[in-house]
C-alpha cells in the first residue's frame, strides 16, 4: 500500500488511539493538577519522531512511506499540541500560574530532549539494527 493518504489515515488512527489509551489509563495514576497524559504522548511521540528522522537520514531515505506513515500519521495523531494548549488555557484560568508555566516549560523542554535524543539514537544507533 502505497497510497500517502491511506498511510497517514491509518498512522493517524494508531496514534490517536494509543493517545486516548495513556489518557485513559495513565492519567488517573497522577494528580489531577497537573495534565500528565498530555505530557507522556507528547515526549513519546517526539521521541519516536526524533527516532525516525535519525534513522531514515542515514538508512531509508528514499521510503518516504516510513515517515507518512509513523512520522506524519502515528506520532500526529499521538501528540497533541491543541490539547496541550487547552490544558494550559486551562490553569491559567483556574488562577494557577505557576503550574501552567510549569506545563510549557516541562512539555517544551522534555520535548525537544526527547526528540534531540531519538534523533541520536536513530542517527548512530538504530543504523546497524534494521
Amino acid at each position: 500500500m502505497n497510497n500517502p493518504f491511506w498511510l497517514v489515515f491509518i498512522g493517524g488512527g494508531l496514534g490517536s488511539v494509543a493517545r486516548y489509551g495513556v489518557g485513559r489509563y495513565l492519567q488517573p495514576l497522577y494528580p489531577a493538577s497537573f495534565p500528565a497524559g498530555t505530557l507522556i504522548v507528547n515526549v513519546v511521540a517526539s521521541l519516536v519522531l526524533g527516532l525516525l528522522m535519525g534513522w531514515l537520514a542515514v538508512r531509508y531515505a528514499e521510503r518516504d512511506s516510513y515517515r507518512l506513515l509513523i512520522g506524519v500519521g502515528f506520532c500526529g495523531g499521538l501528540s497533541t499540541f491543541s490539547t496541550f494548549s487547552a490544558d494550559t488555557l486551562l490553569l491559567l484560568q483556574q488562577g494557577r500560574l505557576g503550574t501552567a508555566l510549569g506545563n510549557i516549560l516541562i512539555n517544551v523542554s522534555f520535548c525537544l530532549t526527547a526528540s534531540w535524543v531519538g534523533f541520536y539514537l536513530g542517527l548512530n544507533r538504530l543504523k546497524d539494527l534494521l
